[in-house]
């Protein structure tokens, strides 16, 4: 889906009403600008954590060991050595 928008002299864009409903963005809220060089991709805050947690789930698996809890268990167990 392609969609014409005009951004005003002071940067404001204006993203049409069915496409905020769609989003969760209808009472409006924050989003993730990312420049790619040659095109401009706009995510909403939880679609690009999804895209972090999915990343994240690729690197080191769904172990329960690779929780943040774990790791500063294991770095304060290493304290205790050192």
């Amino acid at each position: 889906m392609s969609i014409r928008l005009h951004i005003s002299e002071n940067g404001r864009l204006s993203l049409p009403v069915a496409l905020r409903r769609r989003y969760g963005l209808d009472k409006g809220g924050d989003v993730i600008v990312e420049d790619h060089g040659d095109r401009i991709v706009i995510h909403t805050v939880d679609q690009a954590v999804k895209h972090a947690q999915a990343m994240s789930r690729k690197l080191i698996g769904d172990t329960s060991e690779a929780s943040v809890d774990d790791f500063i268990a294991d770095r304060r167990r290493q304290a205790e050595t050192e």
